[in-house]
């Protein structure tokens, strides 16, 4: 896998570039949408090729506890088990051990924790991390580490950043006296812990930049702390992070923050936000966020974005979407969700020409403040 910077913002630390797996090339920034479980919800993989997604995420812990990962390595690999032929990234499935499971105990070995579909027991370490990533077939191999919620103490977040750097040494061994067991590159991305702690963001930063080889990933923001600290935390690393890697802010987020991370620096993000919306009625529009279930759209017969060219916005109209909402027919969390990630893909688009053509910064003032009184956007 390699990495290459293409243009730079004069005016800011925007960019573009390309990331080249052995299953797609995939330019940057990017926006990843998350097929968790080897789906991304209600949406086929030819849908997603339509809005020229090169690069999904699918997640450790659930594909681990269903279907299981060497059934998944049993048919191919998670590429073929999915039908999916571009890239994939896993996330190591740390953050949801954490969040997710019933129960955890964290200690320097590994987790053991209970899993909130049945609460059966099970024990991940970071050599179980890779084992199963390996397994799953992901391009981009996410290293296994502890991600504290934003409002832990200190104290907390030392140890987080503590145990995922004992963790990366552990997961880079793993890898190194393993096969790969596919016919293409698996690449490792280690995970800054810190915090909005500037000195443990840099501390981190030290620990996990030699075991980055074309790529790093930002871990622990986006996790309920305040967003002026984290967008603080992203400016630093933007100066200490080395230039000719992708930065990949996990778990990020909102459409107008990923303008401003892209603002500083960074080039692949994640969110559920455009699917999980959707499917509750709500869609990001060139208007701002509309509830597509407020009485308001009962008889409104226009289209939901006018500037959108994706099969809900062509064909259907407002009170159309309603009423599909209003009777729980599929089709309407199909629609919505359609819409949303065709918003985002076309916003990531929108993005890199603006970088290319050396008009980010004047069109990215103009978005953020076009959005700034809708806290949704």
């Amino acid at each position: 896998m390699n990495f290459s910077i293409t243009s730079t913002d004069p005016n800011s630390s925007a960019r573009t570039g390309t990331l080249k797996t052995d299953h797609s090339q995939i330019d940057t920034p990017v926006f990843m949408p998350i097929g968790t479980s080897g789906a991304v919800k209600t949406l086929l993989p030819q849908e997603l090729y339509d809005v020229n997604t090169a690069i999904i995420l699918g997640n450790t812990y659930h594909l681990f506890l269903r279907p299981g990962h060497d059934l998944i390595h049993r048919t191919g690999g998670l590429h073929k088990f999915m039908n999916w032929g571009k890239s994939i990234l896993t996330d190591s499935g740390g953050f949801q051990v954490y969040s997710l499971a019933k129960l955890n105990k964290i200690s320097d070995e590994g987790v053991k924790f209970q899993s909130h579909l049945d609460g059966s027991s099970h024990f991940i370490t970071p050599e179980i991390s890779m084992e199963i990533q390996l397994s799953l077939g992901a391009d981009i191999i996410m290293a296994f580490d502890v991600c504290p919620p934003g409002e832990a103490t200190k104290e907390t977040v030392i140890s987080a950043v503590d145990q995922t750097t004992k963790w990366i040494k552990r997961c880079k061994d793993y890898l190194d006296s393993s096969e790969v067991p596919y016919d293409w590159n698996q690449t490792l991305f280690p995970i800054i812990q810190g915090g909005i702690y500037p000195e443990l963001r840099k501390n981190s930063v030290e620990e996990m930049v030699p075991y980055s080889t074309c790529g790093i990933g930002i871990g622990g923001l986006a996790v309920g702390e305040d967003k002026m600290a984290m967008f603080e935390n992203i400016a630093m690393l933007d100066e200490l992070l080395p230039e000719d890697q992708p930065r990949y802010l996990m778990g990020v987020g909102r459409p107008t923050d990923l303008v401003r991370a892209v603002q500083n620096g960074m080039d692949m993000f994640d969110c559920v936000l455009p699917t999980r919306n959707g499917r509750n009625g709500q869609l990001f529009t060139s208007q701002g966020v509309i509830n597509i279930q407020n009485s308001r759209y009962l008889d409104d017969f226009s289209c939901v974005d006018k500037e959108c060219n994706c099969h809900l916005c062509n064909d259907y109209t407002k009170a159309y979407l309603r009423h599909l909402f209003n009777i729980n027919e599929m089709l309407g969390l199909r629609l919505a969700s359609m819409h949303n990630i065709t918003y985002y893909m076309l916003l990531m688009e929108t993005i890199r020409k603006k970088i290319n053509e050396g008009e980010f910064s004047k069109w990215s003032v103009n978005y953020l403040n076009k959005y700034s009184n809708d806290q949704r956007m």
